[in-house]
């Protein structure tokens, strides 16, 4: 019995509708898996902090609340704030009635009470004191209902897709309220963000500081501290719901390394999964050189236009050593970032684009490239013959 035009438009959307569900399985087949760790954690990830490339990983998307390591991006967009100038490390905080109420970990700060941002800042992520990320947030934004905004904002912006926040502290979610929501590769995407401030590893750094005026002590919660050969932050996290949590970096024979664990049932366990990450990690990479030396010859040329002549040489203005998991040295690719044809004249020695070294897609590093020799503006009889 020959088909109905409406039983044939079906047939082909079922035929089409499988070849999809194929194609997206064969995909997933062939994508690159992270290296699986287990481990006394509900979910953790391992990254390279400098390139961001994942190393290994349990469950690194699955979503769990983060306690305070959250106060990451309190700090974070703070310290952004201050480096555009918009508040500074000197600005004074006059305690609100609010700040003084948060329970917690907590500085005691005292309705009124007048503190630096730069004070409350290191009060706020060497002890992690849910008050002063309050006093903080309504320094910087006004209210801690329009910094919740800020850091929802820039989490998306960080590409952090799996992350929504609620508070300013991490502390668990009361009576009509959300919960706070983030997955282990969120919180290493935040922990980069926040390395490339130098003043959150000063902080998270230290085990103890003055407060106060010397009148109270802030404590560090992070144990590995001063314990973990190179191991210099960077935020821990807890509460009954989330479990013990820490957001941890090192840095070891030039290399740092970044490790998320959550939901860790102890936090001995805490400290003890996250040695071994760490340690996992060190003795998987090793430094290989991939530039030679200052001055060494790139291979290939780059095209010149209008000038005596058409191609020109560059070498590298320095030599450059990456750290890549053992084995993985072959796959390393060198990819050339130069805006060719160059113009003429071009001096010897000027800069002319970059060389960036590659692996799956992440940066280990670059360096610049530079002309070998001087080429000068042609005459009309070169810019005609090239």
């Amino acid at each position: 019995m020959p088909r109905t035009r409406k039983a044939q438009t079906s047939l082909n959307l079922l035929l089409l509708l499988a070849v999809l569900v194929t194609a997206s399985a064969s995909s997933a087949d062939d994508a690159p898996q992270l290296p699986s760790v287990d481990g006394d954690f509900s979910t953790a990830i391992l990254v390279d902090a400098r390139s961001g490339m994942p190393l290994a990983g349990k469950n690194p998307d699955e979503r769990h609340q983060p306690a305070s390591m959250l106060k990451m991006m309190t700090e974070l967009i703070i310290l952004e704030r201050i480096a555009e100038n918009d508040i500074a490390f000197d600005d004074t905080v006059v305690v609100s009635a609010r700040a003084s109420r948060m329970g917690g970990s907590q500085v005691y700060l005292a309705h009124r009470e007048i503190f630096t941002v730069e004070e409350l800042l290191s009060a706020l992520a060497i002890h992690s004191a849910n008050d002063a990320a309050v006093a903080l947030a309504e320094h910087t934004a006004g209210s801690v209902e329009a910094f919740v905004d800020l850091m929802n904002y820039r989490a998306r912006d960080l590409g952090m897709v799996n992350s929504e926040f609620h508070t300013v502290h991490g502390l668990p979610a009361g009576r009509g309220q959300q919960a706070d929501m983030t997955t282990a590769r969120d919180m290493a995407i935040l922990g980069r963000a926040l390395l490339e401030h130098p003043e959150a590893l000063m902080w998270s750094s230290q085990s103890t500081a003055p407060f106060r005026d010397g009148k109270f002590t802030l404590y560090n919660p992070n144990k590995l501290v001063g314990k973990y050969r190179g191991l210099d932050g960077l935020k821990t996290g807890y509460h009954g719901q989330a479990g013990y949590c820490v957001t941890a970096t090192a840095v070891q024979k030039d290399v740092r390394l970044l490790s998320v664990v959550m939901g860790c049932p102890t936090d001995r366990g805490r400290a003890t999964e996250t040695t071994r990450l760490l340690s996992y990690g060190f003795n998987l990479y090793h430094q290989v050189t991939v530039i030679e030396a200052a001055g060494a010859a790139v291979e290939g040329t780059v095209a010149v236009e209008g000038g005596k002549q058409s191609q020109l040489a560059m070498t590298y203005a320095a030599p450059l050593k990456v750290a890549v998991p053992r084995d993985r040295e072959a796959d390393i690719e060198l990819r050339q970032e130069v805006a060719a044809p160059v113009a003429a004249p071009v001096a010897q020695g000027e800069k002319l684009g970059e060389v960036v070294a590659v692996l799956d897609g992440y940066e280990l590093g670059r360096v610049d490239l530079l002309a070998a020799e001087t080429v000068e503006k042609g005459n009309w009889l070169h810019r005609l013959f090239h």
